[in-house]
């Protein structure tokens, strides 16, 4: 197996949480565990299809736990890892570049941000 080669490090971490809704997920999941319907309902512009499969690397990459209970109907949560805790930084880093982007743009975040409990 060939090891693949970096330019930088920054490469690396997006291969992980790059893409548009990755980072997504996982800032809904530093507020505790979700069904794949909860992250539906708080994401609506999400596909199901790009949902499951965001989730499904997200948990190959150790990011993210799948808890499947032994129920009747069936029940899956998802967590953040011990090892998804250690991205809390980047991610509070990008929601709080973010915001200041928004209100150098647009003035304000009231009229673009939608009213959710990660923007509070």
């Amino acid at each position: 197996m060939v090891k693949k080669k970096y330019n930088i490090s920054v490469e690396a971490t997006l291969e992980v949480i790059g893409g548009k809704w990755k980072c997504v997920i996982l800032c809904h999941l530093t507020h505790g565990k979700k069904r794949t319907s909860e992250l539906k309902r708080l994401m609506p512009a999400i596909t199901q299809k790009m949902l499951t499969q965001q989730l499904r690397e997200l948990e190959e990459d150790g990011i993210i736990n799948r808890i499947s209970y032994n129920e009747v109907p069936p029940r899956v949560e998802y967590e953040l890892s011990e090892y998804g805790w250690s991205l809390q930084s980047i991610l509070d880093s990008l929601c709080h570049w973010g915001k200041n982007h928004i209100i150098k743009v647009h003035g304000d975040t009231s009229s673009v941000l939608e009213d959710n409990v990660l923007n509070k």
